[in-house]
């Protein structure tokens, strides 16, 4: 019998298509504007600055919501928030990743991204291509919640999204492109996702039985409800079939 996705899960595709539009209607935009040598000024055209503005806003939004409870988003981004915890029996307080991993998460993407941004000020690429860098990492934000991430597999080790130590991180990770090429549309993107890691930060100090599956029940697999691991299982599980 076929498996009813979850809400969550439903709600992840709907942004994972939303966005795969957001980056091809970019790509042809910024395409054809490079093919016919056009310079933009966003400030001059009135139709696209409404439509920045409105794509600014919305991820906005996005990011106002995670500091709220909701049932359509995964506890993984949750569990900083006090209403998200359930608590259960103390049997080990400390973290489930190690602080050495969460480092070396956070050393691989500025390394990575510092090439880009060499390449920015070498005037290799432009303003343009930056933007779309952001959005390209948009779409890998969700491929790494649904199929697979590097950083869970790599560098983690967690068990799935719901106990990822640096779940909240996702939005500043999303627009370290846009940090070099600071404007009214884009630093407050910049500045919104910095304290939205901040916030996650902090609580996580102050709270860290939040961010536990031995002291938050909301973590643990037999109160999970929403699946978003179960491609992630499936993939790993043809891998393995393909190597044996």
């Amino acid at each position: 019998m076929k498996r009813k996705i979850s809400k969550i899960v439903f709600f992840h595709y709907l942004k994972f298509i939303s966005r795969i539009i957001l980056f091809l209607s970019a790509a042809i935009f910024y395409s054809y504007i490079k093919i016919n040598h056009i310079e933009i000024d966003i400030n001059e055209h009135k139709t696209l600055q409404i439509i920045v503005i409105i794509i600014e806003m919305l991820f906005l939004i996005e990011m106002t919501l995670r500091l709220f409870p909701s049932k359509i988003r995964s506890v993984g981004c949750q569990k900083h928030l006090k209403k998200v915890f359930s608590p259960k029996e103390r049997k080990n307080n400390k973290l489930i990743s190690k602080p050495y991993r969460t480092f070396l998460c956070a050393l691989a993407w500025i390394a990575g991204n510092m090439i880009f941004y060499v390449l920015y000020f070498l005037k290799i690429v432009d303003k343009g291509f930056m933007v779309m860098l952001c959005l390209t990492y948009s779409i890998g934000d969700v491929i790494c919640i649904l199929f697979y991430c590097p950083f869970q597999m790599w560098f983690l080790k967690n068990r799935c999204c719901v106990n990822c130590r640096i779940y909240n991180w996702d939005y500043a990770f999303l627009f370290t492109p846009l940090a070099v090429i600071p404007s009214i549309y884009t630093t407050p993107l910049v500045v919104f996702s910095l304290m939205l890691l901040i916030v996650w930060e902090i609580t996580l100090r102050i709270h860290p039985e939040r961010f536990n599956e031995n002291t938050n029940a909301s973590l643990s697999c037999e109160n999970c409800t929403e699946k978003l691991c179960q491609y992630k299982i499936k993939l790993k599980k043809m891998i393995k079939e393909t190597k044996e």
